[in-house]
């Protein structure tokens, strides 16, 4: 009897056993394609073979007419060249171009938190698998985050920093009311202690980047993109408390002082960075900063702006900045200074995201580099070694164009194939 019962336990178990290794093979997938863009190196691969457990990459080998087990699902993306998936270190999924000015209090605030899932799925559709949402009202970008991690809707993965802050009457402020509306941000922070509360307080309820208002800007009233709105000692004290709590600090910041100070204090990311000298470029490469700055969407906002409402006094200071920005770019660059991909989508179209890298080429990166800003850079950036890259133990995010972007850059305004997680999402091919 006991015989018996054991040999039934021992013939379950092999029977468990050969049911989960066969779980796990029908788990795996292969990838593919003609040719892998290596991030790092920059050399193209001929006949990458992604193997893919778990939404994750388990190896990446070389080699025609791959020989796998019958249970592994494949990904043929034959002619294809594939590359990491896109990071965009800049948007606003809550915002749309196409409301500009005061025509935005025609909706109720709800109705921006809707916009945030087509904009999202259009952002994913167009190859950007990652972004990070540097402001947005009312956790708008907090519970997109939330949404996407169930699987509820679509997307890219979201870096959240929930509300934007800054001086009280700054860039971050609400600045379009007379008096009698009371219109103000909640986290308005105007000394250093304020500063430190309120990094608490956004980490408290989603925020995993911070986001602040250094200097004025071009789509508020009342502040001019070179005026300094935060003083070092505060931007240090927000720094400080940020790194304390492991999140990183992005900091909105037009002006040579504001952009200077920024460096100085120790925030991570300067956005915009229009208005950047050559002691800021210094800086910037010293202390490792990087610099994410928009140098396409003020063609959108010149072309656009005026009939969807943007105010002209809006329209004159992107008109005021654009060139300057964009040859601080070519100087940045130039001298060495990290770089990643940072389009302010939600000043234009949501899915257009991938028209800044011809931009970025004009303005003196090769097509390579400019990849590399949306890829390992953007992960660097992120201290992310989840994304970035086709590398063993990353997420399988990956896209798939037809032809060399290494050659020609606008081929990702075409993605084909988007691969998230190991999953098909967007086919055309």
């Amino acid at each position: 009897m006991k015989t018996t019962i054991c040999s039934a336990l021992v013939t379950a178990a092999f029977g468990l056993a050969t049911s989960m290794a066969n779980n796990a093979l029908a788990a795996d997938t292969l990838i593919t394609a003609s040719n892998m863009l290596d991030v790092r190196s920059g050399k193209m691969i001929a006949n990458p073979q992604i193997l893919v457990r778990d939404g994750r990459i388990v190896s990446v080998k070389q080699g025609a007419n791959p020989t796998v087990d019958a249970q592994v699902q494949k990904i043929d993306l034959a002619g294809m060249t594939i590359l990491p998936g896109l990071i965009d270190m800049h948007v606003h999924l809550d915002s749309d171009p196409t409301y500009g000015g005061y025509n935005t209090l025609q909706f109720g605030d709800r109705f921006w938190s809707i916009l945030t899932v087509p904009h999202a799925s259009r952002t994913l559709d167009a190859g950007f698998t990652t972004v990070r949402n540097v402001g947005a009202d009312a956790w708008n970008d907090v519970g997109l985050r939330q949404a996407i991690e169930e699987g509820k809707i679509r997307g890219p993965r979201v870096v959240t920093a929930a509300y934007s802050f800054g001086a009280t009457g700054g860039h971050c402020d609400s600045t379009f009311f007379p008096p009698s509306m009371n219109q103000q941000s909640p986290f308005n922070a105007d000394n250093p202690e304020e500063g430190r509360k309120r990094v608490r307080e956004l980490r408290k309820y989603g925020a995993q980047v911070i986001k602040i208002c250094a200097t004025g800007g071009v789509f508020s009233h009342n502040t001019e993109p070179g005026q300094q709105q935060m003083s070092l000692r505060e931007m240090t004290a927000i720094a400080e408390e940020a790194h304390q709590w492991g999140l990183r600090v992005a900091a909105h910041a037009h002006g040579t002082s504001g952009i200077k100070d920024a460096i100085r204090a120790g925030i991570d990311t300067i956005e915009h960075a229009s208005l950047i000298d050559d002691e800021g470029i210094a800086l910037a490469k010293k202390h490792g900063a990087y610099l994410s700055m928009d140098i396409y969407n003020t063609d959108y906002t010149q072309s656009e702006g005026k009939k969807n409402g943007v105010l002209e006094d809006n329209l004159r200071k992107d008109r005021e900045v654009a060139d300057i920005q964009r040859e601080g770019f070519k100087r940045a660059h130039a001298a060495g200074v990290k770089m990643v991909y940072g389009t302010d989508a939600g000043i234009y179209p949501h899915g257009d995201n991938a028209k800044q890298f011809a931009t970025m080429v004009k303005y003196g990166m090769s097509p390579v580099q400019a990849i590399q800003a949306a890829t390992i850079n953007a992960a660097e950036a992120l201290a992310s070694k989840d994304v970035g890259a086709i590398e063993a133990g990353r997420f399988a995010d990956i896209i798939a164009v037809k032809g060399d972007p290494s050659k020609d850059v606008r081929l990702l305004e075409n993605v084909a194939v988007v691969i998230k997680s190991g999953e098909v999402v967007k086919s055309s091919k």
